[in-house]
């Protein structure tokens, strides 16, 4: 116990040690400098004697024996001392006194050697074995006063404590996606595997621009699954930075496939295929139409997702669906493709309204339009209309036209009989336009994909944010069924907000089962943190005071990965947590670790790349043709339904004129 007698009688201990210690130095003075004490007169036949019992013991043998001796006392009472603690002194300080001292204390020796007086001579060496000896203790003395034990401060950052054990184990099904990763656990380096067995529960891909989330996963959910078999439809938000990889591993596995799949591409810039996302086979009924109309302007329009139920938001849509109803009624659909739509709208409301009227099934949509014009409530009207008008003008473009006004190819790509892997390309540079003819597309294809009886199908968006998909958690709430797996690339959960508002983001965010987050902060670290939960970490502190320390550990339970850890993530590395099966259980979901990528292999992989082989030759002419012939259709179907209805006295009355 540390009562105050035995701190006493310890130090008198010491004291009478070091006593010890100095008598025994000055006994070795006495005998090897007995010369000088004699003239200086400090010699009696009482020390002689005493000194002469002391030599016969072999005390004085050799001529470091009692320095040596003299020295392990000096180390005893070294052992039981107690200073001030001071957490700045280091073993180096230490050892600064007492090898020099150690080393002028023998080295002394020499000084006996010198060509002086017997006095000069035994003063030198008393001297400097003296000053050797008080080094010595002041070394050892600093000893004492270092603090032993030592926390964990090499690691500051608490990032040993943060580790926890991950799976390992190589976990492969038909549909899975398999990503070879590292993770340190404790202080030791680990192979694992990030097993995304269960793809159609969704997968979201999570970074900021430079984080990896292409290079180092998405890439792989498109080689791996072309690798299995699946149809696929990739968003390519920077063509062709995927289609690429998707077409070079077509061309790789496609002797996999039971039936080989074709390969299709869509892109305005560089024109590859042509597909009518309004392809009246596919338009059932008049809420196909209701849905396109709104996915087309909610696409060119991003604040009105934000308003949906806004009479000022329905009106537009409502008109749209009635115009493009009436194209798909038209001819069985002949002229139902969007760039008619957008040229029918724009003609005078009067050859409009006479022609939308005669269908019954839009009746109701077009009356509030149509009574607002024979009313002369313009202002009224132009408030409904010139929004949808003004925000569908800006798709008149002759590529546009062009690629939407063919049939290449249908949306439906996991068709048993007819499977495809279709890429869709947007330019960064004309997102607002391209972005919402291709969410018209996604819609379209969404629908059709979703359905029983289809093949294994994988829906890849990068950039998801940069499209407009309206019901997209249903679509990764019910595809899981129809075996339709989803990958939705995404800088951040504000990016999502902002496009999506935040109801619609924070249902995908948290119906996804699978999500893979490379470097990302704020709320969407601080969320993705929570999902980890906290794990059992190790904690010290320790205690200085006058003459002791103590240290006292606990455990505590803390988050298993901060936001501040998940913020400052190098490119490559992912925190993350995966799915499971009812039969393929995972014990340990979450992840936090680097994605291995053979990045020589990859290299060499892209250089031997084939490029997308074109289907068309195409001239300006060629596209501009197109587009007139879009306009003419138009004037066409006015001109013949008009005329059917003045010629028909029944119908006459039909054909809205201003002031009538």
């Amino acid at each position: 116990m540390q009562t105050g007698e035995n701190e006493q009688a310890l130090r008198k201990i010491v004291d009478m040690t070091r006593l010890i210690a100095v008598t025994v130095l000055c006994l070795h003075f006495y005998y090897y400098c007995y010369t000088a004490f004699r003239q200086w007169g400090l010699v009696s036949s009482f020390s002689d004697r005493l000194l002469s019992n002391i030599a016969a013991t072999g005390f004085f043998a050799g001529f470091s024996t009692s320095k040596l001796f003299a020295l392990g006392v000096l180390a005893i009472s070294l052992l039981g001392a107690k200073g001030r603690k001071d957490d700045k002194l280091r073993y180096k300080t230490a050892f600064t006194y007492i090898l020099p001292g150690l080393g002028i204390y023998f080295l002394s020796a020499f000084s006996l050697y010198l060509a002086l007086e017997a006095t000069t001579v035994a003063l030198v060496y008393m001297a400097l074995t003296c000053t050797g000896f008080l080094l010595v203790l002041s070394g050892g003395t600093l000893l004492s006063r270092i603090i032993k034990t030592k926390l964990s401060n090499q690691d500051i950052f608490n990032r040993e404590n943060e580790t926890f054990p991950q799976e390992e184990r190589l976990l492969e099904n038909e549909y899975s996606v398999n990503l070879p990763a590292r993770y340190r656990l404790k202080d030791k380096m680990r192979d694992s595997w990030i097993n995304i067995i269960n793809p159609f529960r969704g997968l979201m891909v999570l970074g900021t621009p430079g984080s990896g989330k292409s290079y180092f996963v998405i890439r792989h959910v498109i080689t791996q699954h072309i690798q299995k078999g699946f149809s696929m439809f990739v968003y390519d938000f920077k063509f062709d930075d995927l289609s690429i990889i998707a077409y070079n591993a077509f061309l790789k596995y496609k002797h996999r496939y039971t039936k080989v799949p074709k390969f299709y591409v869509i892109d305005f810039d560089k024109i590859m295929h042509r597909c009518n996302p309004l392809e009246p086979s596919t338009m059932i009924d008049i809420t196909d139409a209701a849905e396109s109309a709104r996915t087309i302007l909610m696409g060119l329009n991003r604040e009105w997702i934000k308003k949906q139920g806004d009479f000022f938001v329905e009106s537009p849509i409502n008109f749209l669906t009635a115009i493009i109803w009436y194209l798909r009624k038209y001819q069985d659909g002949e002229f139902c493709t969007l760039p008619h739509v957008i040229e029918l709208m724009q003609v005078d409301y009067e050859d409009l309204f006479t022609l939308l009227r005669m269908e019954p099934e839009i009746e109701v949509l077009i009356n509030p339009f149509v009574n607002a014009y024979i009313n002369d409530v313009m202002e009224q009207l132009e408030g409904q209309i010139a929004a949808a008008k003004i925000a569908m003008a800006r798709l008149s473009s002759p590529s546009l036209y062009y690629v939407m006004s063919g049939n290449d190819f249908t949306l439906d790509v996991n068709n048993p009989d007819d499977p495809k892997i279709v890429c869709m390309g947007n330019n960064p540079q004309k997102i607002q336009t391209y972005g919402a003819v291709l969410s018209l597309y996604i819609t379209r294809l969404v629908k059709q994909v979703n359905q029983k009886g289809k093949l294994k199908s994988s829906l890849i968006f990068d950039e998801f944010p940069t499209i407009y998909l309206n019901n997209m958690d249903s679509l990764i709430a019910t595809a899981r069924s129809n075996k339709v797996a989803t990958c939705l690339g995404v800088q951040d959960f504000s990016q999502l907000r902002k496009d999506y508002g935040r109801e619609q983001a924070d249902v995908l965010i948290n119906i996804i089962g699978n999500m893979i987050s490379g470097q990302v902060t704020g709320d969407t670290a601080r969320s993705i943190s929570e999902r980890f939960g906290k794990i059992m970490q190790d904690r010290q502190s320790i205690s200085i005071n006058s003459g002791d320390t103590s240290v006292s550990k606990n455990k505590q339970l803390e988050l298993a990965v901060p936001a501040s850890t998940i913020a400052s993530l190098s490119s490559g590395k992912f925190v993350g947590m995966v799915a499971d099966n009812p039969v393929d259980k995972i014990d340990l979901k979450a992840f936090h670790g680097e994605i291995i990528n053979d990045h020589e292999a990859l290299k060499r992989e892209e250089e031997g790349y084939k490029p997308i082989a074109p289907v068309r030759q195409l001239d300006s002419e060629m596209i501009q043709r197109n587009y007139r012939e879009i306009k003419e259709d138009i004037q066409d179907i006015i001109e013949t339904e008009i005329d059917r209805l003045l010629h028909n006295p029944a119908t006459a009355h039909l054909v809205i004129r201003k002031g009538r």
